[in-house]
């Protein structure tokens, strides 16, 4: 029997193999409450493409964008391999801002992201896209940490 604690999954991925434990977190939750997941992976066009930089600009974002297609792509192929129904969604601009926007538009109960386990300075030179978006959302996160790498 499903239960309907979920109807709106949002599974975030950058699609690195760091998010593939939160993947599979996220389907299974959505199995479980018969959720549609959304497959959302944002193309970081700000910070990675400046303005004023033209040479290979549109290459760059040709690749980052197909490297997104894949991602959600892949999770699509999961979902569905579960019985989960599964919508791709390829976002532009900040990670963390755009993730919580369509969250907020789109009616989601749940974020399940993966995180590295960053911490000291590591964490302050790159950032946490998950820690700013546990910190803005107004629905629940679920933060999956990675497998350590040996």
């Amino acid at each position: 029997m499903k239960r309907k604690l979920f109807r709106n999954i949002v599974i975030a991925t950058d699609g690195s193999k760091n998010v593939q434990r939160a993947i599979s977190h996220g389907i299974e939750f959505a199995k479980l409450s018969g959720a549609i997941v959304h497959a959302l992976y944002v193309v970081n066009t700000p910070s990675t493409i400046s303005e004023n930089w033209t040479a290979g600009k549109e290459t760059i974002y040709n690749i980052m964008k197909n490297d997104g297609k894949k991602a959600v792509s892949k999770i699509k192929e999961i979902g569905e391999a579960s019985g989960v129904e599964v919508r791709e969604v390829l976002l532009e601009g900040y990670p963390s801002n755009e993730i919580i926007d369509f969250v907020e538009n789109n009616n989601i109960d749940l974020i399940v992201m993966g995180s590295l386990g960053a911490t000291g300075l590591e964490r302050f030179l790159i950032g946490s896209v998950a820690e700013t978006v546990v910190r803005g959302s107004k629905v629940p996160v679920l933060v999956v940490r990675s497998e350590k790498q040996s």
